[in-house]
């Protein structure tokens, strides 16, 4: 029983792997995230809109999120849903 849940965790990360690897990461700086709440509000929208592993660190006031290959969110996009949750943006960086 072990040895096949490890097989299928093996498969399964071998299937999605591709899919992360692809992945474009998204760092936005915010200002007014101030408690869980901002938080929980920010991953809901973002994961609305097709982005993948949505982080949000209210220490360092970023949020990071992946966007996948074949999806696309521009700078103007996400500094319109940031705002539009009642936050600013403070900068956006990319990379993949």
């Amino acid at each position: 029983m072990e040895k096949k849940m490890k097989k299928m965790i093996f498969i399964a990360a071998m299937i999605l792997a591709p899919l992360s690897a692809n992945a474009e990461t998204v760092n936005v700086k915010v200002n007014g995230l101030v408690c869980s709440f901002c938080a929980t509000a920010i991953e809901k929208t973002f994961a609305k809109k097709g982005v993948a592993n949505v982080d949000v660190n209210l220490e360092e006031k970023y949020v990071k999120f992946d966007v996948p290959e074949g999806s696309e969110m521009n700078d103007e996009e996400i500094t319109e849903t940031i705002n539009d949750a009642g936050y600013d943006v403070k900068g956006i960086e990319r990379s993949e």
